[in-house]
């Protein structure tokens, strides 16, 4: 799954460089994030899991992590290097669209 987030990554990238570099960047980056997010998710999530509550608990944590990863990130993109929002946006939504079309698509 974050592969296949990744390659978006790079996709939705290279579309987006017709708009200019910043837009190109912005854009990998969004994506890039939904890839961080997943990786931390299931590294939490499937580290050794033993029982359902904790099994449950490892979850819950893995997806306050990946808030947290995904406020934090768009912050810095949006805030600190000031890349346009649009681009930004538009490669977070193209990288977490890769997860249900993953899971749709899947057999």
């Amino acid at each position: 799954m974050v592969m296949l987030q990744l390659a978006t990554a790079a996709v939705i990238g290279l579309a987006f460089l017709a708009q200019g570099r910043r837009e190109a960047v912005a854009a990998a980056a969004g994506a890039a994030l939904a890839a961080l997010g997943t990786a931390l998710l299931s590294a939490r999530a499937f580290a050794g899991v033993s029982g359902a509550g904790l099994a449950l608990g490892r979850l819950l944590a893995g997806m306050v992590l990946r808030w947290i990863v995904l406020v934090g990130g768009l912050v810095l993109i949006l805030g600190q290097f000031k890349l346009p929002p649009l681009a930004a946006i538009a490669g977070l939504v193209a990288g977490y669209a890769t997860n249900l079309l993953a899971f749709r698509f899947k057999g």
